[in-house]
């Protein structure tokens, strides 16, 4: 065979059909790549995915892959750094799945989720425009992708995910961006979509697809639904989550936080997997350090000043001075309290609400002790210990109406939880006559309370007059939260 003939034999291989198209394979080294990135083992993955490049150089489960290992560096960074210099890849990894094979239910679905990972790490750095551009973008690509396979059951991951968080955003840059290109979402029909997925998928060949799913459900019913359910819920699903996932730690322990069970999130935290195989992940430290305090454990320093030195990110800083001098107060040095409170105002960011409202606090002056003890305390889930705190005093022990106000509030939340139903709906009235016009969000937020008590005891008249009446409060911190946690309860009393 002369030159020029091979050469064009060769040529016309590589340019048929047969040799030039790539396709979606979902192959060992794939899925052992994807099993190590929801370990938070992202160095093991890229291993994987190296040795895949070799031996299936366009198989473009590839791409997808490496989306995800941007996704969770920049989410377990937080750092702006590491955002501007990976946002870049995303348009590259389009292309070569664009060019693949449009009869896989990958196609669709590949491209969809590349989308929404990176509206979700936008919205982290106040990007909200473009955020709502990608989340337009899954949300067409998902509902055409549910169409073309309708037993494709991924497609409700990404499905739920937009419903969910679309059926109770907030007010705010974002929501307007999504309501000019006319997204709606049902938060309960997001949740059902996630709750069937992770009673169903061990049972499937999707099984390798469950901790992400556990990942997204249990980040919905916490931060998008403030549902009562989150935590039974996260600690079932995740039970069968391996113990060498350090993301497992971390949804665990954020879920125990966020929901009152502090002792447990210190004992998760203390034993999570370790070692220079996974993940860096300064936000452990941090929520370490919460846990700690919640108790009154003023070693609860060690965690938040590990957390300073280690991240390299631009969230939670304002939050973690705040608290460490929160723990200055706690040992009776006002000094210490004013210079970490000038900290909170001056470094770190407020691309998060946490951070906006530390920064807010550290402006307004020194935290009245007991109140403060008493806030920690039931953060915690202390109740008793809490309440011990306040039980002798009364409204007018405080100079005050901001302090008034809290104490009322304060009891009233603790009260709620002990299950001591008037008593907390007393407070809380009491927290709302003195309060409404105050720019704090202790008034709005009892309120809101007030319905969820009603609600639960089936006074449905009383529940709505609540909730009208927490919407009805504005000009104060968290407006946009609570109102849309207001009106996501008119929304069920409707049903």
């Amino acid at each position: 065979m002369n030159k020029s003939f091979r050469f064009f034999v060769t040529s016309a291989l590589l340019l048929s059909p047969l040799f030039s198209l790539a396709n979606f394979d979902f192959n060992n080294n794939c899925l052992n790549a994807y099993k190590s990135i929801f370990e938070l083992k992202l160095g093991n993955a890229k291993a994987y995915i190296s040795t895949e490049k070799k031996l299936h150089p366009n198989n473009s489960i590839i791409p997808l892959l490496e989306n995800y290992i941007d996704y969770f560096t920049v989410l377990t960074s937080e750092s702006k750094a590491d955002f501007d210099r990976l946002k870049g890849n995303k348009s590259s990894r389009l292309d070569q799945i664009s060019d693949d094979d449009k009869n896989s239910p990958y196609y669709l679905y590949a491209q969809a989720e590349i989308n929404l990972q990176w509206a979700l790490i936008r919205g982290r750095f106040g990007e909200y425009f473009n955020a709502a551009m990608e989340v337009k973008r899954a949300n067409s690509l998902l509902q055409d992708n549910n169409k073309k396979f309708p037993n494709f059951h991924l497609n409700l991951k990404g499905l739920g995910l937009i419903n969910a968080v679309l059926g109770n955003l907030p007010d705010g840059a974002l929501k307007t961006a999504l309501s000019t290109f006319g997204i709606k979402g049902n938060l309960q029909n997001g949740l059902n979509m996630f709750e069937k997925l992770a009673d169903n998928l061990p049972k499937s060949s999707y099984e390798p697809f469950y901790e992400e799913v556990v990942f997204y459900y249990a980040y919905v019913l916490t931060d998008v639904a403030h549902s009562p359910q989150a935590y039974a819920k996260t600690m079932k699903y995740t039970e069968r989550i391996a113990d060498t996932s350090l993301l497992k730690s971390y949804l665990q322990s954020y879920v125990c936080i966020k929901n009152s069970h502090s002792d447990e999130a210190i004992a998760i935290l203390a034993k999570r997997p370790e070692g220079g195989v996974y993940q860096p992940f300064p936000y452990l430290d941090y929520l370490e350090g919460i846990a700690h305090l919640n108790k009154l454990d003023l070693n609860a320093a060690t965690y938040f000043n590990r957390f300073l030195q280690t991240t390299k990110g631009v969230n939670f800083v304002k939050d973690a001075y705040l608290h460490l001098g929160w723990i200055s107060l706690l040992k009776g040095d006002k000094a210490g309290y004013a210079a970490f409170a000038a900290k909170a105002v001056k470094n770190g960011y407020t691309y998060m609400e946490k951070d906006k409202q530390a920064k807010s606090e550290a402006a307004a002056g020194t935290p009245t002790l007991d109140l403060l003890k008493a806030r920690l305390l039931f953060d915690g889930g202390y109740l008793n210990r809490a309440l011990q705190l306040l039980d002798d005093k009364k409204a007018g022990d405080y100079t005050n109406e901001k302090d008034k106000t809290e104490f009322n509030y304060r009891l009233g939340r603790i009260y709620d939880d002990l299950g001591k139903d008037e008593q907390a709906l007393a407070a809380y009235q009491e927290t709302i006559n003195i309060g409404r016009n105050l720019k704090y969000y202790f008034a709005a937020n009892a309120a809101l309370q007030m319905g969820k008590v009603y609600e639960r005891k089936k006074n449905e008249a009383k529940a709505k007059e609540a909730f009208n009446t927490a919407i009805s409060m504005k000009n104060h911190e968290f407006e946009s939260s609570i109102e849309s946690q207001a009106k996501a309860g008119l929304r069920r009393l409707a049903n």
